[in-house]
């Protein structure tokens, strides 16, 4: 049985929204168990007695979002989300779950899940949609990594390569180097050095992608540095947030004909709203650890919890982490 520890306590709308999705999650899912992690009590008010798939760890501290990372691994040692990382660790459950702090949740997986020998650096990997499809792609590194050498950018590409073709079914993916140019010559000396690394690797490596391509589907992996994804991924976001903002305030305050425009519009919008839904593509996934860690926004609700579940059930069906094992020890 698949073993998924969950950090009970991260995130804005803990425990409640985490017990929900994995209810929901629980009867598609019968070969997994689900061990929470936090508050004792107010778990076992929310969650069923006599499950053979649930099981709660108690725990008595918290990360929360000011925390410093390092320091609140080393000093809160019984928070939900230590305590779940060291059950990894120890081999007790398979992955891990968590909507908390995400410099914690890095350091935690770092430290004390430990990176695969062979890797590195792990790399912090979400599912970005596109315009074109529901398919979507992965932009690796967001955030793990404040500065990057191009033996890892060449390594987040092969990890996200074979993730987007065993997890998302993507036959051959994509790659690309996010760039300020399309030219092999273009960028500073890391991405002139990552190009050539990335051309003469076997990945189906298309070029450089720049920055107002992404959203096309002209990729389905994207690399670059991690300062560089993390402010990709944060305009992109607030972005999308800031559209939605002004497009539901243009339809709703303007008067009655602008509220029937909505009305006659509806289908369209609903329909572009879905194809931007980025809680059904899941977490963010630590690629590179010696076991699954995925990041899920703090301010999640259930129904993207729950799809960051099934993520995780995939991953560990698709035995990632030991085939990565097994490339990178060559």
């Amino acid at each position: 049985m698949r073993k998924i520890a969950i950090d009970a306590m991260g995130g804005e709308n803990a425990p409640e929204a985490i017990v929900e999705a994995v209810l929901k999650a629980k009867p598609e899912l019968p070969e997994d168990k689900f061990i929470f992690f936090g508050d004792e009590g107010k778990l076992k008010e929310l969650l069923p007695a006599g499950d053979d798939q649930i099981e709660i760890v108690a725990t008595t501290e918290v990360i929360l979002d000011e925390d410093e990372p390092v320091k609140a691994m080393r000093t809160k040692k019984d928070s939900s989300m230590v305590v779940a990382a060291n059950w990894v660790k120890e081999g007790k459950a398979d992955a891990l779950l968590s909507l908390g702090n995400t410099g914690a949740l890095l350091t935690c997986g770092i430290f004390i899940v430990g990176r695969i020998k062979g890797v590195a650096r792990p790399g912090l990997m979400p599912t970005m949609p596109v315009e074109s499809s529901d398919d979507g792609f992965n932009i690796i590194d967001v955030g793990a990594n404040a500065t990057s050498k191009p033996e890892y950018l060449l390594q987040w590409a092969e990890m996200a390569s074979y993730y987007a073709e065993k997890v998302r079914g993507v036959s051959k993916p994509r790659v690309a180097l996010l760039n300020n140019g399309a030219e092999y010559d273009k960028g500073d000396d890391l991405h002139k050095e990552v190009y050539q690394l990335l051309k003469d690797s076997s990945l189906n490596f298309t070029g450089n992608i720049e920055g107002h391509e992404l959203l096309q589907g002209k990729a389905d992996v994207v690399v670059t540095d991690g300062f560089t994804g993390n402010a990709v991924l944060k305009s992109i976001e607030g972005t999308a947030s800031v559209i939605i903002h002004m497009l539901k305030d243009g339809l709703l305050n303007n008067g009655v004909k602008a509220k029937l425009g909505a009305l006659l519009a509806k289908d369209a919008l609903k329909s572009v709203a879905s194809r931007f839904d980025t809680a059904k593509y899941g977490g963010a996934v630590l690629l590179g650890l010696n076991s699954p860690v995925v990041k899920q926004h703090g301010r999640s609700d259930a129904r993207a919890v729950y799809y960051a579940v099934k993520q995780i059930d995939k991953i560990l069906a698709e035995d990632l982490t030991n085939t990565f094992k097994k490339e990178f020890s060559k």
